[in-house]
């Protein structure tokens, strides 16, 4: 019988055949395999997609009734799905493939960590009580657009470096991506999209800790480390409109960014704190 957990497990592969075309096309330069792995992209999405949603349906067959956010695995198959339709979507406005060519390996990783990981299980659970909530949607939601958003700078910020800071002419592999002022910008649009919704994440997560636990901020490590991570961006977005940073250093700083998005992500869940199920 079909479920939710072999729906992603089959998605998994969907995205890593796609994430192998994107790089292949790179480094081949042919259109045929970019164009299948956009389509393989897109048939992953919509496989994503239909695996959340079933998985939601799954859960009232359970008798719980959530929505699927309340745990790694969960929150791992969300995470994919938006990283995948982010890098799609700016990929089909700008017209150009390669954008996604980075990107899409890391929704590949964020699946093939939920799916094929022994440490990561994709049981059903009842929601605990701090979880039992209108805000959980809203807070875990933003939080992950937000997440997404930074990876998707993430991965256009390595496509930026490779771009224009690799020594030897710029030909053959660096001529096949996007021009560096295309990315330049990218990167500053899809900070701008995570910080956004980051900063709603954190508001919205403030609100729900008071209605749970009393108080609206606790210094728990991943409430600190979200404030860290908002710091970085913030700084970033400073540098970049009023002190008139690009290139290089933008770059740069995305990626030390993501690198606070991840320690949040995961990182945390080794440390004790009011967030300790997010490692269920």
């Amino acid at each position: 019988m079909i479920n939710s957990s072999l729906v992603l497990s089959i998605v998994t592969f969907v995205y890593g055949f796609s994430a192998v075309l994107y790089i292949s096309a790179w480094i081949f330069a042919r259109k045929t395999p970019a164009q299948v792995a956009r389509y393989s992209a897109i048939a992953g999405v919509i496989g994503n997609l239909f695996g959340f949603v079933l998985r939601w349906v799954e859960s009232y067959g359970h008798g719980y009734g959530h929505i699927p956010l309340s745990n790694l695995y969960e929150s791992l198959v969300f995470f994919a799905l938006t990283i995948a339709l982010i890098s799609i979507a700016i990929g089909l406005r700008y017209r150009n493939d390669m954008i996604s060519t980075f990107a899409m390996p890391l929704a590949f990783i964020a699946l093939a960590y939920a799916s094929l990981s022994p440490s990561v299980s994709d049981k059903i659970q009842p929601l605990i009580p701090a979880l039992k909530s209108n805000w959980l949607t809203t807070h875990v939601v933003t939080c992950f657009l937000g997440y997404a958003g930074f990876a998707t700078a993430f991965g256009i910020g390595v496509m930026y470096l490779v771009r224009e800071c690799l020594p030897g002419r710029k030909g053959g592999l660096i001529s096949r991506l996007p021009e560096g002022y295309v990315l330049d910008e990218l990167i500053q649009k899809t900070v701008m999209f995570g910080f956004l919704f980051l900063t709603v994440g954190i508001i919205t997560g403030a609100v729900w800790a008071n209605s749970a636990w009393g108080t609206y901020w606790s210094w728990d490590p991943k409430e600190t480390w979200s404030l860290i991570t908002w710091f970085v961006y913030a700084i970033m977005l400073h540098l970049r409109y009023m002190r008139g940073w690009g290139g290089a250093k933008i770059a740069v700083i995305s990626i030390i960014g993501f690198m606070a998005v991840m320690f949040t992500y995961f990182g945390v869940n080794y440390l004790p704190g009011l967030h300790s199920y997010g490692s269920m």
